[in-house]
């Protein structure tokens, strides 16, 4: 992950995953662990939500153009990851 971390004046967390050098997996429940004060042990496992969803959008990503983007609910909070690393974090219940 990279340091560009910031909130965008509401409820939305934006993150930037550097997906060559992390496994996106690991990288979101860490962010929703940080965000909910917890260890990641605490978290249900991304795989029981999401199975290898991310992992397939990043090791065969489709062309650029594409701009190709994976949304999904885990703990709480609707997230939305693009093929380029940059994610957003919501928690549920806020603007919805």
């Amino acid at each position: 992950m990279t340091d560009e971390s910031r909130r965008d004046g509401g409820d939305v967390v934006h993150r930037t995953f550097d997906v060559e050098e992390a496994d996106p997996n690991v990288s979101v429940a860490r962010t929703v662990a940080e965000l909910e004060g917890v260890d990641t042990d605490e978290l249900t496992p991304l795989y029981d939500c999401i199975d290898h969803l991310l992992e397939h959008v990043f090791s065969e990503p489709p062309v650029p153009a594409a701009e190709a983007e994976v949304a999904f609910s885990y703990e709480g909070y609707r997230i939305t990851v693009a093929q380029d690393g940059r994610a957003a974090f919501r928690k549920r219940g806020s603007g919805e």
